[in-house]
């Protein structure tokens, strides 16, 4: 018996595409930034509720095959599938460098600068190859009549400071990209 997972438990990590030639290969989508959780013997869930296991990993043809598939007739039951994790594997089969933090560890984060509460962490946003926080402005700050949410630039100068563990972040600059939304 699988176990059951909430949706506030997964991540969608992974979509397979179409099959590619004879042997039960699929097309691979990555959505996240550790393409190296996907190798041989890697198992996730699928469509949320049943688990795979990667037989074979081509990362430069963006191929996987899936174990105990061995014919397209049989991959195309996978064609538009989504993969998910969980929270907890994600930490434990990816590793980030110093300074570097889960996305979803950044959300809920509250934004000060100069100890103004500039509001909360909603998103992450990739836009180019830039990371941008999303944040929902404090109701303090919107009683000012300044904009609902805003967009800062994750990194220097702009943040000064991440505390997963308190979940607050301060950052500089912050308050002048709320007003001049």
């Amino acid at each position: 018996m699988s176990k059951q997972y909430k949706d506030n438990e997964l991540l969608h990590i992974a979509t397979i595409g179409k099959t590619v030639g004879l042997k039960g290969d699929m097309k691979f989508h990555i959505h996240c930034d550790f393409p190296e959780q996907f190798k041989k013997g890697a198992t996730f869930l699928v469509n949320k509720k049943d688990h795979i296991t990667l037989e074979d990993v081509n990362h430069e043809r963006g191929l996987i095959r899936v174990t105990g598939v061995s014919n397209p007739e049989d991959a195309k039951k996978f064609t538009n599938a989504h993969l998910f994790t969980t929270y907890e594997d994600t930490k434990k089969s990816c590793h980030l460098e110093d300074g570097e933090f889960f996305w979803f560890d950044i959300i809920g984060c509250a934004v000060y600068e100069n100890e103004i509460l500039l509001g909360v962490v909603e998103e992450v946003e990739r836009i180019a190859i830039s990371d941008y926080l999303n944040i929902l402005t404090s109701e303090d700050l919107l009683k000012k009549d300044l904009a609902k949410n805003f967009l800062i630039p994750y990194h220097k100068p702009f943040i000064v400071k991440t505390d997963i563990d308190k979940k607050i972040i301060v950052v500089s600059g912050g308050l002048d990209i709320l007003e001049a939304s």
